[in-house]
């Protein structure tokens, strides 16, 4: 199982509490991430990643490349809905190939508890 783990600046504390809780079950699946998001992961809590290039530098259309060849099975984007975003083109056209490939997709921690529990079992 491919799962894509990304974040905003804001909520990637957020992100890395979220892995934590669910490393058990992350371990078992190749996770890819945009850049700072995953070199936070890898650090914090000792989990391999696959990262790609950071969101603002082509990292959320590298994943969505990703999901749209069948290569990505579920993604957990927290989305900052407050802070505006230079990249937002990128950020839509992830969003609208998860739709378009059916792929599930949570945008905060409580969709994010739900998908990890759905595809992974974990609680």
């Amino acid at each position: 199982m491919r799962i894509a783990l990304i974040a905003h600046d804001e909520l990637k504390d957020e992100m890395v509490e979220f892995v934590t809780k669910h490393a058990a079950a992350l371990d078992e699946c190749e996770l890819v991430t945009t850049g700072t998001t995953g070199k936070r992961i890898a650090d914090e809590t000792g989990l391999a990643v696959n990262r790609q290039s950071s969101g603002p530098y082509g990292g959320d259309l590298q994943i969505g490349a990703m999901i749209a060849n069948d290569a990505i099975d579920g993604v957990v984007f927290l989305r900052d809905p407050l802070t505006a975003q230079a990249h937002e083109p990128d950020i839509s056209a992830l969003l609208r190939v998860c739709d378009v490939k059916d792929i599930p997709l949570a945008t905060n921690v409580a969709s994010g508890e739900l998908l990890v529990e759905g595809l992974l079992g974990s609680t």
